[in-house]
């Protein structure tokens, strides 16, 4: 098997990054549609139901998908022989990291199925707020692979 995972490395490499990108794309935008939905729209209503709309299909159209592509070639990368390093802190960090994202993810997901259900407890500062984490966590992970510190 890890002669096949060494094979295909750059293709699994290649698909990572395009996951990683759609990822985190609706990471960024789901928490700015919440905003303006907060913001700009009662929790029912004909634009309500459009933001539900947007918001449900950015969520699962979009974003679990690529989450789930994210993390299955990621898991074939730190199989791949000669990839990882244990004994180094940046896989470590990496990880946490990515981890962390997959529960910011989780926790936009239960908002979408909150607003679905015209329920919303967040104000607009506090969705921008939160539109910050998917930032800061992205810098820890380029930064862990990129310098392997």
């Amino acid at each position: 098997m890890t002669d096949i995972l060494a094979l295909i490395y750059p293709w699994t490499k290649a698909f990572h990054i395009i996951s990683v990108i759609s990822w985190m794309a609706a990471l960024f935008y789901l928490p700015r549609l919440m905003v303006h939905h907060t913001e700009k729209v009662t929790l029912s209503g004909e634009t309500h139901d459009l933001f539900a709309m947007m918001e449900f299909k950015l969520s699962n159209v979009i974003m679990r998908p690529a989450m789930h592509a994210t993390w299955v070639f990621g898991l074939c990368l730190v199989f791949t022989p000669g990839i990882v390093d244990w004994s180094m802190i940046w896989p470590w960090t990496k990880g946490v990291s990515v981890i962390a994202m997959t529960a910011f993810h989780t926790w936009l997901v239960i908002r979408v199925k909150g607003f679905g259900r015209g329920e919303n407890t967040l104000t607009g500062r506090q969705y921008r707020m939160m539109n910050e984490v998917p930032t800061v966590l992205m810098i820890i992970i380029v930064f862990s692979v990129v310098l392997k510190f």
